[in-house]
């Protein structure tokens, strides 16, 4: 009984430590997404403001920031470039190793899975059918015999 009640209270301990694991993960993951709510706004003011500051500048700094929004672009399409030249390049690699490693592995798989299935019919047609006639034979003639000479009951 006493076992059995020590039992009950580390259960009941375990159970309130994984609720309290719990509270303070939903307490964590409620306070990050309240961060991330208040960094989009701050985000979004500032975009705001910097509109804004566009809009009253002189038209000397607004062109200006348009040229090196315009230089950051071009840098920017360049290294999408060459991310798509790298990305060209690892599909090529892959179709190579598909064709000259992949393909010849499942063709010799299809040979081997072709044999076996010779091998079991040739077992099938050559050691298991004809065991199975000859036990329909015996079972055939021991019927027979129970037939000809009946047992005595006892």
């Amino acid at each position: 009984m006493e076992k059995n009640t020590e039992e009950n209270t580390t259960e009941e301990a375990n159970s309130q430590q994984t609720l309290d694991v719990n509270s303070q993960n939903v307490h964590q993951s409620g306070s990050k997404l309240w961060l991330y709510i208040l960094i989009g706004v701050v985000i979004l003011g500032l975009l705001i403001a910097g509109c804004v500051f566009l809009f009253s500048s002189e038209a000397a700094v607004t062109s200006k920031i348009r040229d090196v929004f315009i230089i950051f672009m071009a840098l920017e399409f360049l290294v999408i470039g060459v991310a798509l030249i790298i990305l060209i390049i690892q599909i090529a690699i892959l179709t190579n190793l598909l064709q000259n490693e992949v393909k010849p592995i499942l063709e010799t798989t299809n040979e081997t899975v072709s044999t076996l299935k010779g091998t079991v019919r040739f077992l099938s047609d050559n050691l298991a059918e004809p065991v199975i006639v000859l036990n329909e034979y015996l079972a055939g003639m021991k019927r027979f015999g129970e037939i000809i000479r009946p047992r005595k009951k006892k």
